[in-house]
């Protein structure tokens, strides 16, 4: 009795914070006691992943959907704006080449994106894999879907979206070697003459984007 209670409070306190995340409300509701029990408490086994903000834990929701859980680490200056940038930019996409948010969990205390979960991996392990190796076409798709994500952000997205730090370890692939482009927790949004960087973290030596300098 007491844990239907306490998913039933859950739910009221996702639906009240869902209000401050326009474009998430076709969204499914993720409690934080469904993220605890997708990824077995955050264990380091289902870890996947680690970042300047936060860590990724590989998690499979109530109804069996496998999903990637982006836990924000909020003792870190800048995690919350991270939250705030990566929703901002992905919130509204609709393109096959971009990660896609299933949902966020978000309280004073706890943020998370729960996000489409890529079971190849990065870009970055398959080129310095001694095992797995790209073929010549799979390189020119990648790249082709690298580029139609980066123009479909800087002209078709309802706001101009530079992404400031695209990497190989940001570039995420599916089954079928799709490469999707994630992590956008550093992104400069352009709002007409306006520009809001949401992270003070200025992106990855040798990547970063000259935009942010």
């Amino acid at each position: 009795m007491f844990a239907f209670a306490q998913e039933l409070f859950d739910e009221m306190i996702v639906r009240e914070y869902y209000g401050d995340f326009p474009g998430l409300n076709d969204h499914r509701l993720i409690s934080y006691h469904e993220l605890v029990r997708a990824t077995d408490n955050f264990n380091k086994v289902n870890l996947i992943g680690k970042g300047s903000f936060g860590s990724v834990y590989r998690g499979c929701l109530d109804d069996g959907l496998i999903v990637a859980v982006k836990v924000l680490n909020l003792e870190v200056e800048g995690a919350s704006n991270s939250f705030e940038s990566e929703y901002q930019a992905l919130c509204v996409v609709r393109h096959r080449n971009l990660i896609k948010i299933i949902s966020i969990c978000s309280s004073p205390d706890f943020k998370a994106l729960v996000l489409q979960f890529m079971p190849k991996g990065n870009l970055d392990q398959l080129l310095y894999s001694d095992t797995r190796h790209l073929s010549l076409l799979q390189i020119l798709n990648i790249m082709v879907d690298v580029s139609l994500a980066l123009e479909y952000l800087h002209h078709h997205h309802p706001h101009t979206v530079l992404h400031c730090d695209l990497k190989p370890s940001n570039v995420l692939l599916d089954e079928e070697m799709t490469a999707h482009v994630s992590d956008f927790g550093i992104a400069k949004l352009l709002l007409g003459s306006m520009s809001v960087v949401s992270a003070s973290t200025p992106g990855t030596i040798g990547y970063i984007a000259p935009v942010a300098c």
